[in-house]
């Protein structure tokens, strides 16, 4: 028989002595470093997941806190918009309303001095033609008084007209 096809007893012997040595030794020195090595290694994978779960809500609580300020913040920013709106259109209406009752005041005023310079102007035409028809009224005295014997006439004429 081939001693590589069917082993010897002998041989058998001693790799089941020298197996058993050496699952005893891994056993006693290696087994438990690699146990205690996997179950680090599986305790460090269930933190790291758990962290990132952890991270995960977290991500997702901030992401709706920050969608709730955006929402908040377009709010107010509405709001200040619609205010400053307001207050345009109120000071609009305030300088409309201010330049209508300026345009007012100074029509009014314009009027008054237009009617003063009408009253003056008058006035003056008025004095104009008096002076004038007196000068008329003198030259024309004058030329008919220049002869004696009409001033005598019209002199007569008053005197009978004025009864003492």
């Amino acid at each position: 028989m081939n001693p590589l096809v069917t082993p010897d007893i002998g041989l058998v012997f001693w790799t089941t002595v020298s197996f058993l040595v050496l699952f005893f030794l891994l056993a006693k020195f290696a087994w438990k470093p690699i146990m205690g090595a996997l179950d680090e290694r599986e305790r460090f994978i269930e933190d790291s997941l758990s962290k990132a779960e952890a991270a995960k809500e977290e991500m997702s609580r901030l992401t709706s806190e920050n969608e709730s300020l955006l929402k908040q913040a377009r709010i107010e920013r509405d709001a200040i918009l619609q205010e400053a709106k307001k207050v345009k259109d109120q000071i609009i209406s305030e300088a409309k309303d201010a330049a209508h009752k300026e345009g007012a005041r100074q029509i009014e005023l314009a009027r008054i001095e237009i009617n003063n310079q009408k009253a003056i102007a008058m006035a003056d035409v008025k004095n104009q033609v008096a002076a004038l028809s007196l000068e008329i009224a003198e030259k024309v005295l004058r030329k008919q008084f220049e002869d004696q014997s009409k001033q005598d006439a019209l002199v007569a004429d008053l005197l009978k007209e004025v009864k003492l």
